[in-house]
């Protein structure tokens, strides 16, 4: 049943987007935001666009404290008592998302579903639920501003209101798996699953590659695959797998099928029909409605977006989403490209702004400005550039950050500024905080201060020397990075 309904929804996803807006219109009317907008005249995708500006999180920060506040009726019209709790924005360490009931059924748990549905429809003699699914996710707690009022991690949230059945088919129990000291938490997730039957497994590759390893310690095996012999599935997203896979097929040490998903905090996106696909599938009918916002649109004072209908393949987009969480044209602030129009699958490109995410720690440039300035004002220290990049998971050791960094004045003790550039970043960025706590995920950064003059030879190599071009300040890739040490070292392009 459910599969005739996927494909329905597949085969004409233009007109199950302009059922979802105008539900959506129609349940909202009433709400603040639905009154400021006039939501009850509005009849069309073209009126709606003309009528709701696009909005970033500064934009609706002042409706979600109310609402945090437990004030209703404000962004959406049934009580709101969960928000998702991710990385900062320009002004906030964190930002809340508004998780209502229906986003949670209508679109994450229905989403995880149709994921699964597909599955079957690929591998029908599949053993996926005769086990358990190990879900690396993480924790939540009370807000201080209500006590009805609960946040957390997006993957803490989806577990405390997942159905019953979903708890039979889970490991571990929901007090371990919602723990908050990830040190603590890893060990008794290892301890607790590794004598579990477990066919799938569920997280962001950083922390499940450290489960893993613990658990082969545990049980004294050399493989994943001695200790879960019916292991079938890995689920990713959130970063990039692509650093990750050698990794994985190293310490599972069998063929497994792996799948990408796009389950951001604002919704579950998109995910992969099949483990060969080069793109996952956009999911147009789960109480979210896209537009696409060409990349190089952003910051004009008037940014057009566009339609499914008129998107074209390998384009970088931004998406915006309008909810049945509450968010209307809401900026996510990812950037995507489509792989394919028929159906319509995609890709996470990156970021509208430099960042690093390798291990989840989502590090914007905003970040990386003031940790350099704070650290700077610490040692007595003037920067004139730097660039930075991650060093990922080996064998050996855990990732980190490698920073390259020009001094006008360099710092007494280049270890301290290290260290007070690391305390900013903490500071300044919770998810970075959280993958730094006691090294578990990355390690103290490295880095380099380079002589005068490096990142402007390396430029002049480039031919991007003057006018508007600069250093990438972050990347989630190392190919920059390289080039520059390589001048420093005196190598050769």
């Amino acid at each position: 049943m459910r599969l005739w309904r996927i494909e329905k929804w597949i085969n004409h996803p233009v007109a199950a987007q302009r059922e979802v807006l105008q539900n959506l219109v129609t349940t909202a009317q009433y709400t603040e935001f639905g009154k400021k907008y006039q939501f009850s005249k509005l009849f069309t995708v073209k009126e709606y666009k003309k009528k709701v500006p696009i909005h970033e999180y500064d934009d609706i920060k002042p409706y979600i404290l109310r609402m945090m506040e437990g004030e209703e009726n404000i962004l959406w019209n049934t009580p709101v008592k969960w928000f998702a709790k991710s990385s900062g924005t320009t002004s906030d360490k964190s930002k809340f998302i508004p998780i209502s009931e229906e986003i949670l059924y209508e679109n994450h748990f229905q989403a995880t579903k149709d994921v699964l549905s597909n599955y079957y429809k690929n591998f029908p003699s599949s053993d996926l639920l005769t086990g358990k699914g190990l879900v690396v996710g993480g924790s939540h707690q009370i807000s201080k501003l209500n006590h009805e009022i609960q946040y957390g991690d997006l993957s803490a949230v989806l577990m405390q209101n997942s159905p019953f059945w979903g708890q039979w088919l889970r490991t571990p129990e929901l007090s371990v798996a919602l723990m908050d000291e990830w040190e603590n938490k890893i060990e008794k997730l290892a301890q607790i699953t590794a004598n579990e039957n477990v066919t799938s497994i569920a997280g962001v590759p950083t922390w499940t590659l450290i489960l893993l390893k613990r658990i082969m310690e545990i049980k004294g095996k050399s493989s994943i695959s001695e200790v879960w012999p019916n292991l079938e599935l890995y689920i990713n997203g959130g970063v990039s797998f692509v650093p990750y896979k050698d990794q994985f097929d190293k310490i599972i040490g069998k063929k497994i099928n792996y799948l990408e998903i796009y389950n951001a905090s604002e919704g579950f996106i998109a995910g992969q029909q099949s483990p060969d696909d080069d793109g996952m599938l956009l999911f147009t009918e789960h109480g979210i409605f896209y537009e696409f916002m060409p990349v190089e649109e952003y910051g004009k004072p008037n940014p057009q977006t566009m339609g499914l209908k008129d998107v074209e393949i390998g384009k970088h987009y931004a998406p915006l989403v309008s909810t049945a969480g509450g968010l209307w044209r809401y900026l996510i602030g990812d950037t995507i490209k489509f792989t394919h129009l028929n159906p319509y699958k995609i890709v996470v490109s990156g970021r509208l702004k430099h960042y690093m995410n390798a291990f989840g720690e989502e590090v914007m440039v905003d970040n990386s400005d003031k940790a350099i300035a704070i650290a700077s004002e610490k040692t007595g220290a003037v920067v004139s550039d730097y660039t930075a990049a991650p060093v990922y998971f080996s064998d050996s050791s855990n990732g980190a950050h490698e920073w390259l960094v020009e001094f006008y004045t360099p710092p007494d003790n280049l270890d301290r500024f290290t260290e007070e550039l690391d305390t900013a970043l903490k500071t300044i960025n919770s998810d970075y905080e959280a993958k730094r706590h006691k090294n578990i995920a990355l390690r103290l950064p490295i880095l380099h201060a380079l002589p005068r003059g490096t990142f402007t030879n390396w430029m002049r190599s480039k031919g991007k020397l003057g006018g508007q071009h600069k250093v990438p300040r972050l990347s989630n890739e190392r190919t920059a990075l390289e080039e520059i040490l390589l001048i420093w070292k005196g190598g050769k392009q």
